[in-house]
Formats: C-alpha cells, structure tokens, sequence
C-alpha cells in the first residue's frame, strides 16, 4: 500500500495526535505550539487530514471493565437479502464500538459495550429480534491490550 504524499508538519501532526493529544481547553493551540505553526493552521491540516480519511476519529480510550462495564465480540451469519438491515439495526446501537464485514461464514462482526450485563443480554435479544438473525455472542476470557499506533 502506497502512503499518501504528506509533507513533514503532517506526519508530525498524525504522530503526535497518536501518542499525545492534549487534554486541555484549547487542544488545537497546544497542538500547533508544539508543532510550531499557527492554531487556524493546525485545525485546517487536521481537517484535511481528516477529509482524507487519514484521521477517522480523535478521542479518549477507556478501559470500559475498569468502569463497571461488560463486553462481548459478536458474529452472525448475514445472509445479503438481511445485510442492509442488519447493518442499519447494529451501527445505531450506541455500545456498537466496531463493525465489520468477513468473507466468512460469519461474515458480520461487531463488538459491543453495554453499562450491564442485564443491558447487554437485552441489546443482544433486541438485534436478534429486529433481524430475525441468531447473534453469536464471544466473551472475552483474558485481556490483551497492544498499543496500535502507526509511527509515520
């Protein structure tokens, strides 16, 4: 895969939101002071880097175990005619933190967060119900986290 023609400043800017995003007021200042360039500056590269789909989001990760809340990876067998449904019924479920589609037998994939366990089992029943589809429901029994940064 080809990387995208960046200039320095941007891959010092994709690196940076990486690692160390700044948790203040004006984020964006901070930002642009580090990266030696202007605030308008910096918010106009992150958008465009975000326009190009190089920056898909930028945000806080948890630990939502550590918070009292319980997951589950999901798989179900979408049959194309369901897709579309299927696909409408999950991405508005605000736990939904990934979904994707396999070339697979279970060819759709999604993890799932809920604040319960009573919660999660309801959400689970819910999509079963509005697809009329089986969810295959994956507990994770340990823990692994990596840290996924991808240096530039």
């Amino acid at each position: 895969m080809k990387l995208p023609d960046l200039d320095e400043t941007d891959r010092r800017i994709l690196n940076y939101i990486q690692k160390r995003f700044p948790v203040t007021d004006a984020p964006f200042r901070a930002l642009a002071e580090d990266m030696n360039i202007s605030e308008d500056e910096a918010l106009d590269r992150v958008r465009a880097l975000k326009e190009k789909g190089l920056i898909r989001r930028i945000g806080a990760v948890f630990s939502p175990h550590r918070l009292g809340f319980v997951s589950t990876l999901c798989a179900a067998m979408v049959p194309p005619e369901k897709a579309v449904r299927f696909t409408e019924t999950v991405n508005a479920i605000p736990g939904v933190t990934h979904h994707y589609q396999r070339n697979h037998d279970y060819n759709y994939w999604f993890t799932l967060i809920c604040p319960s366990e009573e919660e999660l089992m309801q959400t689970l029943k819910d999509i079963e119900s509005q697809t009329e589809l089986t969810i295959l429901s994956m507990r994770a029994t340990k823990t692994f986290k990596i840290n996924a940064s991808f240096p530039l």
